[in-house]
């Protein structure tokens, strides 16, 4: 059972990232479908990536590590949140989605790093933490572990969340394509200099380590 979800949660995963990569592809289309849907896309993607969380956790025996509690915290909330705007049918959810799907990203692909670089850093046990982030239970597909399975959660909720900040006043009226390019732009700098700063932090700890030794 254990080895059928998981692979059942790749697949999910696989496909995932295909559709990001058709989307962005052909974004003018895919652009007026997110905004229409994108709010039950992003909670249904919640509600998985929660489900599947707790299922490698509690069924499947898996310890989470530190920047798996980390992404726990940002994700869990985005049910509860997702869940009401779908029923209240509220259009500015994205602005409170946002923040807290971009950061789960930024950390999931750090911690997707430390996994595919694991002497980049010492592993989170080496701290005081029961599990190591650098652990690989199982790689899917060539690449695909438990960090790239939320990574790609929060790039699909962000993807939705911003085709929906693309469809509000501002960005609806002369001048879109200017304010939806800002925007996007942004965007990728905030993820950029969030990476940059876990990278850096990384830079520290090992120095720390070396020291250490």
């Amino acid at each position: 059972m254990v080895s059928s979800v998981i692979n059942f949660l790749s697949f999910l995963t696989l496909a995932s990232n295909l559709l990001v990569g058709a989307v962005l592809l052909s974004w003018g289309r895919s652009k007026k479908f997110l905004q229409k849907k994108g709010v039950l896309i992003s909670f249904a993607v919640s509600l998985l990536a929660t489900v599947g969380s707790l299922f490698l956790s509690e069924v499947a025996k898996f310890t989470p590590c530190l920047l798996c509690w980390y992404q726990r915290i940002l994700m869990y909330p985005l049910v509860i949140i997702l869940g009401v705007a779908l029923f209240k049918k509220t259009r500015d959810v994205a602005y409170y989605v946002l923040p807290l799907s971009v950061v789960g990203a930024i950390i999931a692909a750090y911690h997707y790093f430390l996994q595919i670089n694991p002497q980049a850093l010492a592993p989170c046990s080496a701290v005081g933490v029961s599990a190591s982030c650098t652990g690989r239970p199982f790689t899917h597909f060539g690449y695909i572990t438990i960090p790239w399975m939320a990574f790609s959660a929060f790039v699909v909720i962000s993807l939705s969340m911003f085709s929906i900040l693309c469809s509000s006043r501002r960005l609806s009226g002369r001048g879109s394509r200017f304010y939806q390019k800002r925007l996007l732009s942004s965007f990728f700098g905030f993820c950029h200099l969030l990476l940059g700063f876990y990278l850096e932090i990384g830079n520290w700890n090992l120095e720390f380590w070396l020291r250490r030794d």
